[in-house]
């Protein structure tokens, strides 16, 4: 089991949160907390983000599609490879956003 927790005060982007596409199969359950005011956003990428100069402000990044502009505790999954995972807090948020992301499978399965 891999889990990694990142968190956000205020308005912006959290650093990238690697996943392994090696664990099979390749399972993420999340749950995001919220404390404060806050409007945020789970994204995904399929970019290499390990990559030398890789520069997540300028990758491509996809939006959560359940989890988009919410402003309360919520949990959700990736059921599908992607990898890595961020949280952005929108404009005009003032409290704090932590997410706590689960990987679980089998390595090399």
């Amino acid at each position: 089991m891999k889990r990694q927790v990142v968190s956000i005060i205020g308005a912006g982007t959290s650093r990238p949160l690697p996943m392994d596409l090696y664990i099979s199969p390749f399972n993420i359950g999340f749950g995001i907390a919220i404390t404060g005011t806050v409007s945020f956003t789970v994204q995904h990428t399929f970019d290499d983000v390990n990559a030398a100069g890789y520069n997540p402000a300028t990758g491509t990044w996809y939006n959560h599609p359940d989890v988009t502009a919410k402003i309360a505790n919520i949990d959700g999954n990736y059921a599908f490879p992607v990898t890595a995972v961020r949280l952005v807090n929108d404009a005009g948020t003032t409290g704090t956003t932590t997410g706590t992301f689960i990987q679980a499978g089998l390595v090399g399965g």
